[in-house]
């Protein structure tokens, strides 16, 4: 494994290589020329055969190995229709134990993986095949691990319409212009030596970013909405690593001097400042002042800098005039509309004057769900950064299994005395409904008497309790009877993790001090 570590290093970071002939001269040679890709050669071979000779453990013909300038980068293992997709995962698997390591060892240059069965498609990153290696291995020790084959991935379009027939996929994945892009722009090989490939909608939603600034920038429509957008992807999709690919990539423009990452909070400033870390050592710079974000700004080096929307408000507030403010700067947002972008959205529009403004968003604000603000022209996410330019939602990623999904129960809480007429439901005082001590206090009683059926805690409990406990009658030693009774209890909180969500601070203050009165009066 540390081998082909070293060999996918050499691919994503190392590519130029020092080649020493044998008079003793040198000459640099490169792996793969990332920045135009069209002066790579895609080759395509088949059945490609290796023995016991060549010291693999057993001998293996591989189905379609597709090089990159001679060497071997995505390998495409198929199946017959009918036959489980999950089964070409395993024979992958089985060509890294058994021979992918014999003879030169090229094969341990293979980035991404493809496999089918005609009917599904999917592709992942050595990586994934690294940690089924490593999980099988903690599998003989009775280690419980998760199921690597459960990360790879489904191509999609632009759309999110997946796209897993063989053919459909090859017409489109396999594209020179498209497999060249995923190896040379769209995988990461993060800190951790560890290999991510993007899923399509993290690709199109980087791309979209990339074009807009492009743009942007021939059409000289830097400094308004038009040169920006926003990017609606759910919460657990994976924004972090949209937007630092996206800011990666802005950074490496000739025209761009600074890419800024701002979010609400220093702790999630710290947060994703960790996250950029782990996906490139040194990548982003972050601030603890807004004198250090002054002096970031002011040092070319400094190409992509993570701060809060307090400290930028703060900077802009003491420097009327700065340099900075005539410079191309692409400004991302992290879960945009905040409390205080309004203000701080006025305050970059009127200081930059070339500005790129995008925002990343897992609930965008429409005109029906706007509300009342200061701005009547900063009220929907459209108006304050521009065109939509990618949507995943929850209902896609649901589809594609990259979260759970909801089970919804509605649960009555007050009986109405008389019918109201639903003209007249929005003239109820909402707020002093939800928080009135009944409600809450039926609320706060119907959780307690039903979580553990609802996270699934009971039912390994009487499971438990009719495999062991049954017995506790014919144990005569009290000890013993402790230890069967202490084993309930452990087994007890087995099952499911929640969250209890409110819409504010005091409500949630009002249900902790009922669930504490509840749960003191029966314990």
């Amino acid at each position: 494994l540390f081998r082909s570590v070293e060999k996918t290093r050499k691919i994503q970071e190392d590519f130029v290589q020092v080649l020493k002939r044998d008079d003793g001269s040198t000459k640099n040679i490169t792996l793969i020329d990332k920045k135009n890709i069209h002066n790579n050669l895609l080759q395509v071979i088949n059945q490609y055969a290796i023995s016991q000779d060549e010291g693999a453990r057993h001998s293996n013909r591989y189905d379609v190995t597709i090089l990159v300038n001679g060497f071997p980068m995505i390998h495409v293992e198929l199946k017959r229709r009918g036959v489980a997709i999950r089964e070409a995962f395993n024979q992958i698997d089985r060509y890294q134990r058994d021979s992918f390591w014999a003879g030169f060892g090229l094969f341990e240059y293979v980035q991404i993986f493809v496999i089918s069965n005609g009917t599904n498609t999917k592709y992942y990153s050595n990586t994934t095949r690294f940690n089924a290696v490593k999980e099988a291995g903690k599998a003989r020790k009775k280690t419980k691990t998760s199921n690597s084959f459960e990360f790879t991935s489904f191509w999609a379009d632009a759309s999110n319409k997946v796209i897993p027939d063989l053919v459909d996929f090859t017409k489109t994945f396999f594209a020179k212009h498209t497999i060249l892009n995923i190896l040379t722009k769209y995988c990461i090989f993060t800190s951790e030596n560890l290999l991510l490939v993007m899923r399509p909608y993290q690709i199109v939603a980087t791309e979209r970013i990339l074009n807009r600034i492009e743009i942007a920038h021939n059409y000289k429509k830097y400094g308004s909405i038009a040169g920006g957008g926003y990017i609606w992807h759910t919460t657990g999709s994976g924004k972090t690593l949209t937007s630092f690919k996206s800011a990666r990539l802005a950074s490496k423009l000739d025209y761009i001097d600074k890419v800024l990452f701002v979010v609400d909070r220093k702790d999630l400033d710290y947060q994703t400042m960790r996250e950029y870390d782990r996906f490139e050592k040194g990548a982003a710079n972050s601030n603890t002042s807004t004198t250090v974000l002054r002096r970031q700004l002011e040092d070319p080096d400094c190409r992509i800098i993570i701060t809060t929307i307090q400290k930028l408000a703060t900077f802009i507030k003491k420097n009327s005039a700065h340099e900075v403010y005539d410079k191309r700067v692409v400004i991302i947002f992290d879960e945009c509309h905040r409390s205080q972008f309004g203000d701080m959205h006025a305050a970059i529009t009127k200081k930059f004057k070339k500005y790129h403004l995008f925002g990343f968003t897992g609930t965008p604000i429409f005109a029906i769900n706007s509300g009342t603000g200061k701005n009547p022209n900063l009220r929907t996410t459209a108006q304050a950064f521009g065109d939509q330019l990618h949507t995943y939602t929850i209902v896609d990623a649901i589809n594609d299994k990259n979260v759970l999904p909801f089970r919804v129960d509605y649960i009555k809480t007050m009986d109405k005395e008389e019918d109201i007429e639903d003209v007249k439901v929005w003239d109820i005082d909402r707020e002093k409904a939800y928080m009135s001590p009944k409600r809450i206090s039926l609320v706060t009683s119907y959780i307690l008497d039903h979580f553990d059926q609802k996270t699934y805690r009971r039912a390994f409990e009487r499971t438990y309790s009719y495999s062991v406990l049954t017995n506790v009658s014919e144990v005569a030693d009290a000890k013993r009877r402790e230890q069967v009774q202490e084993i309930k209890q452990k087994q007890h909180i087995s099952g499911f993790n929640s969250i209890f969500a409110v819409a504010s601070v005091p409500m949630a203050k009002l249900y902790y001090e009922e669930f504490k009165k509840q749960m003191a009066a029966d314990p």
